[in-house]
């Protein structure tokens, strides 16, 4: 009996070891998949019961009780000065219209705003709009089963209005996602959110149009990554803007939130309104969750948005440009000129050419070229039909990473982790083994981007630093930042770092 005890004991100890090694396994494989496969494989394991889509009379009940738990509440804190105009007393206003001196600096007061989100994983990552959180000191979550989390930025972009946010939970709801290629005009959805500071909401209304451009992003206009204007001074825009457009009723804090079908799949970040009161007034528009998808996922993987470019400046094809340049074109994208050294010019594409689908589909406006190339990486091919010469090519192109520089404004993408992290202002990727060998450490996460407005900025810490210590902690990902600056002592944080230049540390006094 004693021989037959110790088997069974070594028995259980093995099949524990095996179970808690094989979960350790699954985890691992799941952090290094996309957020869509994480989804797919959580569906496979945990069937439910399928929403069909309405016909009929419309019942949005099922698709409602299914996403309405993954949509969050987000309220943000952040700090705010008085303006120069009605703030100020008169006192101020003189002595800053002759010149003289300030006695005294604008105090900073706390302000308050809030949107929505949506849980797109069991781990607590939630997608909402960069303008909703882009100048947060703190962010709060709050579900519908009312607990609340602190959230951390992972990553943001004012050209897509995304961000991506992290809260340290487990098993939470989240919402499917859908495929928005196939999103149909007329097709039933539902709005989710959090509007006019009201709890959970949810309205419905139709697909009134897709691949909308309203000049909200970024510069009025077209809003192309590629950019268009004349050769000799091109019009370089980074925005992206390729709208689902809708009549569900959207208002202020619906920003963030849910546009779904009626089998409750995401297929829209809902981003914007068209209105001329500021509340609804029947056209909202959502950002489409295969362009979400992607945007996402490099938060996730490198911090930063990983963008590939054509290398063309381009117009519409309209009655203007077909005079103009004696054309009979309909439809298509007129090259005015192109990027030297760029995909486009490696692949033969020339000014003058008249690029007229992309993987086969007939390009009506630009945005239908805009987004399908957001969805791609420097490397990726993308297939273009060009017109030269009234005859079509076919021509497969290898986007490439854009070579020039930037504004501050365009390259704002802060991740951050809680008050303090948001403070600092910076987007961080874990080192690589080569880069902590180059340096010799044997802990660090590299600065991808640095905000404007940040400790980080204000202090002349720059891009690139590979960050090995935070109050004295060794640091290897976000998490690491985050935990390490729950340390901080009177408000001091401290900062130590490896570059070309050498070991560097910085002393951060941060006020509230």
């Amino acid at each position: 009996m004693k021989k037959i005890g110790i088997s069974l004991l070594i028995a259980a100890v093995g099949g524990a070891v095996a179970i808690g090694g094989y979960k350790l396994f699954e985890n691992k494989q799941m952090e290094s998949m996309t957020f869509e496969e994480q989804q797919k494989v959580y569906f496979a394991n945990n069937p439910g019961n399928e929403i069909m889509s309405s016909t009929g009379n419309p019942d949005f009940t099922e698709a409602a009780a299914a996403v309405s738990p993954g949509v969050v509440h987000i309220n943000v804190t952040m700090t705010a000065r008085g303006s120069r105009g009605g703030g100020a007393s008169p006192f101020d206003m003189f002595e800053e219209f002759f010149g003289m001196p300030q006695r005294r600096q604008a105090q900073p007061r706390q302000a308050r705003a809030s949107g929505s989100g949506v849980l797109i994983s069991p781990d607590g990552y939630i997608v909402t709009n960069n303008h909703v959180v882009e100048d947060a000191d703190k962010i709060e979550v709050k579900l519908t089963d009312q607990r609340t989390f602190e959230a951390k930025v992972i990553g943001r972009d004012a050209d897509f209005d995304l961000a991506l946010l992290k809260v340290n939970a487990s098993k939470l709801p989240f919402v499917k996602f859908g495929d928005s290629d196939n999103v149909r005009i007329g097709e039933w959805v539902l709005a989710v959110g959090y509007p006019l500071s009201l709890q959970s909401t949810v309205t419905a209304g139709i697909v009134s149009a897709k691949g909308r451009q309203i000049g909200i992003l970024g510069e009025q206009g077209q809003g192309s990554p590629y950019g268009y204007g004349q050769p000799q001074e091109p019009i370089v825009r980074t925005a992206v803007e390729s709208f689902i457009q809708t009549d569900a009723v959207i208002n202020k804090g619906n920003s963030g939130g849910a546009l779904v079908n009626t089998r409750g799949e995401l297929i829209g970040i809902n981003a914007a309104i068209a209105s001329p009161t500021g509340v609804y007034a029947g056209y909202g528009f959502a950002i489409p969750v295969n362009l979400v998808k992607k945007i996402v996922n490099d938060f996730k993987e490198f911090g930063t948005v990983q963008r590939g470019y054509v290398g063309v400046n381009f117009r519409e094809v309209d009655e203007a440009i077909r005079e103009e340049f004696k054309i009979d074109d309909i439809h298509g994208l007129y090259v005015f000129d192109v990027v030297k050294d760029g995909a486009a010019a490696a692949a033969g594409i020339k000014k003058g050419d008249v690029i007229t689908k992309v993987e086969d589909r007939v390009i009506y406006s630009s945005s239908d070229l805009q987004e399908r190339v957001a969805r791609l990486n420097p490397g990726d091919k993308l297939k273009l039909t060009y017109k030269r010469d009234g005859k079509e090519r076919d021509v497969t192109v290898t986007l490439k990473a854009q070579d020039t520089k930037k504004s501050s404004a365009d390259e704002e993408v802060n991740a951050s982790a809680t008050e303090i992290f948001n403070k600092l202002g910076a987007s961080f990727t874990p080192a690589s083994d080569a880069q902590k060998k180059k340096f010799g450490v044997n802990s660090g996460v590299v600065i991808t981007q640095i905000h404007r407005g940040g400790m980080f900025e204000y202090f002349g810490v720059e891009k690139g630093l590979i960050v090995t210590h935070v109050n004295g902690k060794p640091v290897n990902n976000v998490d690491d930042v985050e935990s390490a600056l729950g340390s901080t002592k009177r408000n001091i944080v401290r900062i130590t770092g490896v570059s070309e230049s050498g070991t560097v540390e910085f002393n951060f006094p941060i006020q509230y």
